[in-house]
């Protein structure tokens, strides 16, 4: 499963570049960052990933906002909402819109590879 294509989305630069050497680490292919939900939505039609690691508070657009964008492009998109304590009402409207899972951060390499594998294993097939 180390060939998955997986897009970052985080306001933050640091939490990208956290999140990105630890997906290289697990063996997974980074195709793509974006720091605003706008530009994630364009970035998944153009690189059309595998799986999405998704920020929940974001400035231009929240990641609720983004995850109901690309579900409506794409019902098959499989989303993965990165939230911190106190979120569970916005992980929760992310997770009727459209989302598959979430992680609380701060997470290990082996939580965040456990959620994708197990999203990715359930998911893909559908």
């Amino acid at each position: 499963m180390k060939n998955l294509k997986i897009m970052v989305v985080d306001d933050s630069t640091i939490m990208i570049l956290t999140i990105t050497k630890i997906l290289k680490d697990l063996g997974y292919n980074v195709v793509a960052t974006a720091r605003t939900g706008i530009d994630a939505i364009n970035k998944h039609s153009i690189f059309k990933p595998d799986i999405i690691t998704m920020d929940i508070t974001m400035p231009d657009l929240s990641g609720v906002e983004a995850v109901k964008s690309i579900i409506n492009i794409d019902p098959k998109a499989l989303i993965i909402m990165v939230t911190s304590q106190g979120q569970e009402q916005l992980v929760l409207h992310s997770i009727y819109s459209g989302a598959k899972s979430y992680i609380l951060k701060p997470f290990s390499p082996e939580r965040l590879k456990e959620t994708i594998e197990g999203v990715y294993l359930k998911y893909s097939s559908l």
